[in-house]
This record gives structure tokens, C-alpha cells and sequence, in this order.
């Protein structure tokens, strides 16, 4: 007998792999937790009935939320992911050596719990000594700790459940606010197939706060529609001006110098959504 799993991404649309074994299944203080091995993405992360993450692609996402921020910040030393259990961008975000420390923020710490059982070549740094792991409430970190970060990467599940106040304004001016003199953030923000309203309203959210706003996209097969954005907000470097020939090379699989600036090159229709 054949097992698949079907993720309804609207509601008249979904994704489907076969699956050879649901791994863990549990119900956690904040949503549905699952990890299941399917045929042709491997092991893959399932909150609330949506794919976080996949062993085949991950790498896209996770390298997208965190080199163009840390390739336009001057000096990033100091780190903060908000979400991101999984432990994904940790590992790309210590890649950069001038990284001092980062601090990851998860409310859920049976993600961080099964991520490290299941998931351990995305989980690979949460023990490294220059990560500092919490398990709290991301929104109430940034309000507590005042112009503390040079980078903020806000690696969320899409606005439901505990992500939902990830996605308003007084999350942004909390980031803002805890960002330093010339501080760079950096949020997943949906797709522009499905979620254009929610696209369209964090742009203007962002732009109302941050002087420089810049989206780009990624190609994530996994994610809804394929197509994925990401919103900077930055307080003084435009990762537009970023010299690509300054751009060391890393062990990346979708990131490059080349990529940096032509991931800000947005489809028309994209780009109509912002203006």
C-alpha cells in the first residue's frame, strides 16, 4: 500500500509525496509537530499541516535568509534568528566567521528537540559554542533587548498559530528597535501567487520604519507556488550597493557573489505588488 502526504497549500490546491514512514507525531504546547521520510524530498519538518523543511531543499531557504543580510552589514557580530527551531540558518549564519555569537529564539523547543534526533545534518551547529539556544517567545526577546543586534533574521511559519504576531508592525519597530546604529534585518514573506495581500502589507509596514527596503526571491519547490520572498529592512547599508567581487566564496548550493544582487531583480508582477 502506497502512504502519501498531502500539504492543502489554499483551498483548492496542495502539494503530494510519498512517504515511506512518519518518524515523530506530536501535539505540542504551540501546534502540530511532524516529521515523516518521503521518497523524493527525505526527511521533512510539518507544523500544523504545512512543510517547514525538507532534506532536498533546505538549503535554498536557509541560505537565503541569511547571506545577503551578512554579505551587506559591514561588521555582523552579532546575531539574532527569531524562529527557525530547525536550526537551518544557525549553520549558515556561522559560516561567517566575523560572527561573534548568534542567538536563536524558538517558542517551540520540541523543534529544536527533533530537528537534533531527525534532522541533524540541518540541526548541525545548535551546539556550537558560539550559539546561545532559548526557548521563549521571539516577540518578547526583541522587546527586551534593546539596540543589542547588528543582524535580525526572522525565520518563521507562515501567520497562523504563534507566528501570527511575527507579521505586524509592532513586531518591526520592536526589530528596529533592537537593532543597532546600522542594523540589517531579514523576514520570510510568503509567496506572491497566494499571499500578494500579505506581501503587499509588510512592504508598506517595513518601509514605514525602515529607510532602506529591499524584497527578493528564491526558488524553493517544497514551499508553496515554488516562488519565495523575503523582505530586508536596513538602517543604513543597501545590499544593492554590495561590491559581488568582495563576496568570498562559501560551501553553498544556491547562494553565490553572482546571485547577491540578481535575487533583487523581481519579476514585474512581484515588483508591482511593493510599488
Amino acid at each position: 500500500m502506497e502512504l502519501w502526504y498531502t500539504e492543502k497549500q489554499t483551498e483548492h490546491y496542495g502539494i503530494t509525496a510519498q512517504i515511506t514512514e512518519t518518524l515523530v507525531r506530536e501535539q505540542t504546547q504551540f501546534q502540530d509537530l511532524a516529521i515523516i521520510d518521503t521518497i523524493e524530498f527525505g526527511r521533512m519538518l510539518v507544523l500544523d499541516g504545512m512543510v517547514m523543511t525538507t532534506e532536498k531543499d533546505e538549503w535554498v531557504y536557509h541560505e537565503m535568509v541569511a547571506h545577503p543580510a551578512l554579505f551587506t552589514h559591514p561588521n555582523p557580530k552579532h546575531v539574532l534568528i527569531v524562529g527557525g527551531g530547525d536550526g537551518g540558518v544557525v549553520r549558515e549564519v556561522m559560516k561567517h566567521k566575523a560572527v561573534e555569537k548568534a542567538v536563536l529564539v524558538d517558542i517551540d523547543g520540541k523543534v529544536i528537540e527533533y530537528s537534533k534526533k531527525f534532522l541533524p545534518s540541518i540541526a548541525a551547529e545548535l551546539d556550537n559554542p558560539r550559539v546561545e539556544v532559548i526557548v521563549n517567545d521571539g516577540f518578547m526577546h526583541i522587546h527586551d533587548h534593546k539596540n543589542t543586534y547588528d543582524v535580525i533574521m526572522v525565520d518563521s511559519t507562515e501567520p497562523v498559530g504563534p507566528a501570527v504576531e511575527l507579521f505586524t508592525r509592532g513586531f518591526y519597530q520592536g526589530i528596529f528597535e533592537s537593532l543597532k546604529e546600522d542594523g540589517i534585518f531579514v523576514a520570510q514573506t510568503d509567496n506572491p501567487w497566494f499571499k500578494a495581500d500579505l506581501i503587499r502589507t509588510v512592504n508598506r509596514d517595513v518601509r514605514e520604519i525602515f529607510p532602506i527596503v529591499r524584497v527578493y526571491c528564491a526558488n524553493i519547490p517544497t514551499y508553496p507556488s515554488g516562488l519565495w520572498t523575503f523582505t530586508m529592512g536596513s538602517k543604513k547599508a543597501d545590499p544593492l550597493e554590495v561590491d559581488e567581487k568582495q563576496i568570498p566564496e562559501l560551501d553553498t548550493k544556491y547562494y553565490s557573489p553572482r546571485l547577491h544582487k540578481a535575487a533583487f531583480a523581481l519579476p514585474k508582477f512581484v515588483e508591482d505588488l511593493i510599488k
